[in-house]
């Protein structure tokens, strides 16, 4: 059983047209209420064998926000979790990588829609859009090894960072 945290970036600039999109950065405020989660996560004592990440600048901030503060030794950009990323091609590198065989705990950093709907997915087997994940917010789902996960994961946390901070 692999556990998978799904989270969100903290709070970013707001867009505009005199930013690219994906160059907006975490604020000040997101950069704290980030770092609140992470030490309150440390403090829980979860911990990751990996953290991916989205490569939009929002996202890198936020993951290694988490690295820093010591949830995890592993940081990897993924394109998978860039806006309109694919689920199955996740899916597909997870199975083939050595987080899939053994018990591992896998956080995922990066945007919604794509990480309620992955959620939705991976729980219920398609999305409606309904799991809203908020800035620096967490869905925690465990995901069966032995079959495929979309359908067959189960939800074990979804909060807002509120319950972090």
């Amino acid at each position: 059983m692999t556990q998978l945290y799904l989270i969100r970036h903290g709070i970013a600039v707001e867009r505009s047209n005199l930013i690219n999109d994906e160059a907006r950065p975490l604020t000040e405020l997101g950069r704290e209420k980030t770092e609140k989660v992470a030490r309150r996560l440390k403090k829980i004592k979860i911990s990751f064998d990996i953290i991916l990440t989205s490569p939009l600048l929002r996202a890198t901030q936020t993951a290694k926000i988490l690295h820093k503060a010591g949830l995890s030794n592993k940081l990897v950009e993924s394109s998978h979790l860039s806006p309109g990323g694919s689920l199955h091609c996740w899916i597909d590198w997870w199975i083939d990588s050595e987080y899939h065989h053994h018990k591992s705990t896998v956080a995922l950093v990066g945007h919604q829609p794509n990480l309620g709907n992955w959620g939705e997915a991976l729980i219920w087997g398609d999305n409606q859009g309904s799991l809203v994940l908020k800035k620096a917010g967490i869905i925690g789902l465990e995901l069966p090894t032995s079959i495929n996960p979309n359908g067959n994961s189960e939800l074990f946390l979804l909060t807002s960072p509120k319950f972090f901070i």
